[in-house]
């Protein structure tokens, strides 16, 4: 195949090439959460390269749906990329595949894939970068362009035979192969720009989006969240790594210090059941963490009233519109009522 070179960059260049996640995922063994990734349902042809290096890793001719939420491939590309050792951090015992030159972590293979290999690899959509095939010739992947002029029929019928895996159901006694290594919060408390330009600067939170949640009516709009009649919340949908700060952390340190949570439906001049002081939760560790947390900053005597904030499941969350993404950081000195209470 291509006799191009590639190297790992200086951890300088990675630090201003690679986003929070990227470098949390390739550089330091996490792994990001099932089904908010970038390419777990990509169905587009190209290549699949190391977001680090850019050697080229996996093909979508291999690629296949495992169930799992992440980018999962029977094999990969040129084996000569990719190199593998045992695993055992986390409880678990698994392989992990790393990028051969990039030395990236990219995820970790498993032996309960489709025909013909048997394998499923199970990588991070942080640790890839894709190509389309169109664009293949100018990033300079032109020697892969046949692959994709005779394989893809013939890989659409292998693929379609995908068995069942081991991150779906474990061997007895054994824990889930694919879990994520980052956790997930979803947090209401008020107007949702000032909650995300406070929330993005804690240390061991990745990524950060706004959204609406908690309501009834399918994907809402901001017009329609503005009525007060859907039942959303304005809310911000949180990845952090929990070994830098727990999920007791989040909400004790920085949830109920960023806003008042004893005003029911408002939040400085805002006001509305979108602006409910809400946790949603994701699991019932969560809610207990959350109840807890709660009960024990009411009984602080830190607020005046008592302490309001509901605390209930997760359900969709509906990502916001584009401009209202990392507003202040686009539009500094815009309008916010959070800020950190001593």
């Amino acid at each position: 195949m291509s006799t191009r070179t590639y190297k790992k960059p200086s951890d300088a260049e990675l630090q201003k090439k690679l986003d929070k996640m990227q470098y949390e995922v390739t550089q330091r063994d996490a792994t990001e959460p099932a089904f908010r990734n970038r390419f777990w349902d990509n169905h587009e042809q190209g290549l699949y390269v190391d977001v680090a290096s850019g050697e080229p890793l996996f093909s979508s001719l291999d690629k296949f749906d495992s169930g799992t939420g992440w980018p999962s491939f029977s094999k990969p590309l040129d084996e000569r990329h990719i190199v593998s050792h045992e695993d055992r951090a986390y409880g678990m015992r698994r392989v992990e595949v790393r990028s051969k030159d990039g030395d990236s972590h990219l995820g970790h293979v498993f032996d309960d894939g489709p025909r013909p290999t048997g394998l499923r690899y199970c990588i991070n959509s942080a640790s890839l970068r894709f190509i389309p095939v169109k664009d293949l010739e100018r990033e300079g992947y032109a020697d892969y362009l046949p692959v994709f002029a005779t394989a893809a029929e013939s890989q659409a019928s292998s693929a379609s035979d995908a068995s069942d895996n081991a991150c779906a159901r474990p061997a007895p006694g054994e824990a889930a192969g694919c879990e994520a290594t980052l956790e997930t919060a979803v947090l209401a408390g008020g107007c949702f720009w000032g909650m995300e330009e406070l929330l993005r600067k804690i240390p061991g939170v990745l990524e950060t989006e706004v959204g609406y949640t908690g309501g009834a009516l399918p994907n809402p709009t901001y017009e329609d969240i503005c009525t007060g009649r859907t039942g959303h919340a304005e809310a911000v949908r949180i990845v952090f790594d929990p070994s830098k700060v727990s999920y007791a952390e989040l909400l004790e340190k920085w949830f109920f210090r960023m806003h008042d949570p004893t005003t029911r439906d408002r939040q400085g001049h805002d006001s509305g059941t979108q602006y409910r002081s809400a946790i949603f939760v994701t699991s019932l560790s969560q809610r207990e963490t959350a109840e807890a947390v709660k009960q024990k900053v009411n009984a602080s005597g830190k607020w005046n009233a008592p302490v309001v904030t509901e605390v209930t499941d997760a359900s969709t969350f509906t990502p916001a519109e584009g401009y209202h993404q990392a507003y202040l950081q686009k539009n500094p000195g815009g309008y916010s009522c959070h800020f950190m209470r001593d």
